[in-house]
């Protein structure tokens, strides 16, 4: 042996430690074997949500993102927002290609604030609910992201660590078996 041969440390990785998957288990490869399928489709439906409250920079990276998942050929869906995330999104996909968004609003058009139903201005394909027009907004959001999120392959979050109702449609996107990324702010 040579003499640094002799000098080289040997590092040992316990295999026991590693996540397993068990072939038997037939719903867990089912269910790999779809998020594999989803994130190698060339055009998917992404969802986009996430907190109102967002830096101008945060929003530029959203907008930037929404862009250029309809650039390859992707759907963005989203609901409605004034500021923060959902407004940021539907920018991004306005400007690459408006066929390619669908908002999905916890309530109706007449509901929103009048910024939103500015932003809402040329959008093709907008999904309203009339019949939660005497939910509370927090309700009728609440209903809104799993609906988006029933309809998406993948879901993109951004959100607090402190965002309950964010977290809690994470958690209904990963038991639907979807996609998901989550970016925490803070």
């Amino acid at each position: 042996m040579s003499d640094e041969n002799k000098n080289e440390q040997k590092i040992m990785v316990p295999l026991e430690d590693l996540d397993k998957v068990d072939a038997t288990d037939s719903g867990t490869l089912d269910a790999l074997s779809m998020e594999l399928a989803t994130i190698q489709q060339s055009a998917k439906k992404v969802a986009i949500i996430g907190s109102r409250n967002l830096p101008i920079t945060h929003q530029q990276i959203i907008e930037i993102l929404s862009y250029a998942l309809v650039m390859q050929g992707n759907t963005v869906i989203t609901s409605g927002g004034s500021s923060g995330t959902n407004a940021a999104a539907i920018r991004g996909a306005m400007k690459a290609n408006p066929d390619k968004l669908k908002v999905i609003l916890p309530q109706t058009i007449g509901q929103q604030p009048s910024d939103v139903q500015d932003q809402l201005i040329g959008v093709p394909n907008i999904l309203e609910h009339p019949d939660r027009s005497m939910m509370t907004l927090a309700d009728a959001s609440r209903i809104c992201n799993r609906e988006i999120i029933d309809d998406c392959q993948q879901l993109i979050c951004f959100l607090s660590h402190t965002s309950n109702t964010l977290h809690k449609a994470i958690q209904h996107a990963e038991d639907s078996h979807k996609v998901v990324t989550s970016f925490y702010l803070d």
